[in-house]
């Protein structure tokens, strides 16, 4: 099979990933082999590709935003029919015993393992999967439309929950990449007011398309206070610009899994009862939370398509803010 891995961790100007031919791997006990259609590519893909997350599987195919059909089961797998189309995301299995997966914060879990990180993922013809660990895929869901929903959607969803934010909130966005163009139609869907916080006027213009009553830089002050924040962009100074014009009581939650040094700051900034807090994953309930409301809502993705070879190329636009909602990888037929 076709394949894209990375040999070691090299910034994505010298096209690190190789396009390589690697066996079709064989399904075990409750695994299923999924044929790829499309793989989304996500932040975390590149702090992967950069070493910006330390490497756990070397040479690793990355992606977690994978879209397919079964082509195999495993002889332990008995959940899903073979030719059925789902979804593979970052959370790839758990230990399911410790105390974190038996209180349902399995996104805790001190022995997970993630898929294109700590196991080959999706930039490939055929990827494995855990069968209790992948989604069934809401119909009127294109391919190539629904893989940016199996990570960006789904940790977005989580940070908008984590904030606290309510029914008639404002709410900022800050960083408007896939998650945000995402996480701002559920925001909407809910009555919240959101503002958007974003570096491309490209992006702004695009969170006034989907419904930001202002958009504008982070060095410019919103129209008003806000009650939560989203971070999406990996930048700690923005923890600080987010903190000036919260209200009392509200919540920063940090919506990525890797961040520049957060500036120090007066703890003024923080009293008043204003909290951070980091999202870290998410669980299954979370992603079968989120396709539910997708599919009621219904949300729009806007992607621009790559091929496999250019995978290198799609992270490339992705660095330098050049993707205009998400980018996807389309590998095989797809829906």
């Amino acid at each position: 099979m076709k394949a894209c891995i990375l040999p070691a961790p090299a910034p994505v100007e010298a096209s690190p990933l190789k396009l390589v031919d690697l066996p079709r791997p064989q399904p075990a006990g409750r695994q299923i082999l999924v044929r790829v259609h499309a793989c989304g590519v996500c932040r975390t893909d590149l702090h992967v590709v950069e070493g910006e997350l330390a490497p756990r599987k070397s040479p690793v195919v990355p992606g977690h935003q994978v879209v397919g059909v079964i082509e195999e089961c495993g002889p332990e797998a008995s959940r899903y029919r073979r030719g059925a189309r789902v979804g593979i995301a970052w959370l790839h299995r758990t230990c399911g015993v410790c105390e974190f997966c038996l209180s349902q914060r399995e996104n805790l879990c001190e022995r997970a393992e993630f898929t294109g990180w700590t196991t080959d993922g999706g930039y490939a013809e055929y990827a494995l999967a855990e069968e209790d660990f992948v989604y069934g895929l809401p119909e009127g869901f294109a391919d190539l439309h629904v893989a940016p929903l199996l990570c960006a959607g789904i940790i977005g969803f989580r940070t908008l929950r984590l904030s606290g934010i309510e029914r008639g909130g404002r709410l900022g966005m800050y960083g408007f990449g896939a998650a945000a163009h995402v996480a701002i139609q559920v925001a909407l869907h809910w009555g919240i007011e959101v503002y958007a916080i974003t570096r491309d006027q490209r992006h702004q213009q695009l969170a006034r398309e989907l419904g930001a009553v202002w958009a504008g830089g982070s060095a410019e002050q919103p129209p008003a206070l806000l009650d939560a924040a989203l971070i999406f962009a990996p930048a700690g100074e923005l923890v600080t610009a987010a903190l000036r014009v919260l209200k009392r009581g509200g919540t920063v939650a940090l919506g990525g899994i890797h961040m520049s040094p957060i500036p120090q700051f007066d703890y003024s900034l923080l009293y008043w009862e204003r909290v951070v807090r980091s999202v870290a994953n998410n669980t299954r309930a979370d992603g079968q939370d989120f396709l539910k409301i997708a599919a009621a809502i219904p949300i729009h993705t806007q992607v621009r398509e790559f091929p496999l070879e250019q995978a290198n190329e799609a992270l490339q636009a992705l660095k330098n803010d050049a993707i205009r909602g998400a980018a996807v990888l389309k590998i095989g037929s797809t829906w």
